[in-house]
């Protein structure tokens, strides 16, 4: 493999997790599960939620918005190691957010991934949210809401 090969699949590596964070923030379930192989794996420990195959987790995002209020994720870079059509990787999170019972706070976290080269570009094979730092005090703040939104 080349040096431009390894850097072009360093930054697409890190569009793929860009995209993850976005469609997250964005609420865009259909495009988080297509950023998974079809049969990748979405591992949350600390919640505990476990979802194996892209449909279980365009379902389980449909039914996030009815328990939480909002979410706002900080994604930073982390380590990409390549091996071939594969990778694994880490990206470091910090989490804000709220949940519709009122419950919410901060966290931090880390995301250990598993990278694999598609037809379609870089996917996720496996990713695992590992919880780190968690503040669970009452937020202070307030989401905003647009005019006329309930």
């Amino acid at each position: 493999m080349s040096d431009f090969q390894a850097v072009a699949d360093r930054v697409e590596i890190e569009a793929l997790r860009g995209e993850f964070t976005d469609a997250a923030m964005m609420r865009d379930y259909d495009r988080v599960a297509s950023l998974f192989t079809p049969d990748g794996v979405l591992r949350m420990p600390g919640i505990p939620v476990e979802l194996e195959g892209r449909e279980a987790i365009l379902a389980w995002g449909r039914r996030v918005p009815e328990v939480v209020d909002f979410l706002v994720q900080n994604t930073h870079p982390g380590v990409i190691r390549l091996d071939g059509d594969t990778a694994t990787g880490r990206a470091y999170m910090a989490e804000i957010g709220r949940l519709r019972d009122g419950r919410g706070g901060l966290n931090y976290a880390i995301y250990h991934d598993r990278y694999q080269r598609t037809g379609d570009g870089w996917k996720f094979t496996e990713r695992v949210y590992e919880i780190r730092y968690e503040d669970s005090s009452p937020l202070a703040g307030t989401a905003p809401r647009p005019a006329g939104a309930s």
